[in-house]
């Protein structure tokens, strides 16, 4: 069975979440997934990318959830997987984890 392609999407700015002292800055965040992913699992279906909400954003639907991130004062770095947002704050990879096999993503052998 063939992993269907998996965008994981990490939103975050430079500067810590001032509700989140302690924790790993955003980018940290997302240089730490991509390798505690890629040594569980095949991560070669798997396009990361990440978007930072003090930047212009250059896709709509990015521009259009950075808003929404404002109004409703959600802690960063937020994680989605495909359209699933799966971790707000400070992420759980077991979360993660449990998202990437319900699509199918195959562990390292």
């Amino acid at each position: 069975m063939e992993a269907k392609k998996v965008q994981i999407t990490i939103y975050g700015a430079e500067q810590i979440c001032a509700s989140c002292v302690g924790a790993p800055g955003s980018k940290d965040t997302y240089e730490w997934l991509q390798a505690a992913i890629g040594r569980k699992y095949d991560d070669e279906p798997i396009n990361y990318e990440y978007v930072d909400i003090n930047q212009p954003a250059k896709e709509e639907k990015h521009r259009l959830f950075i808003e929404r991130m404002v109004e409703e004062d959600l802690f960063y770095p937020i994680v989605f997987v495909n359209d699933e947002m799966v971790a707000e704050g400070i992420p759980r990879l077991k979360t993660i984890y449990n998202e990437l096999d319900k699509h199918g993503v195959v562990l390292q052998s």
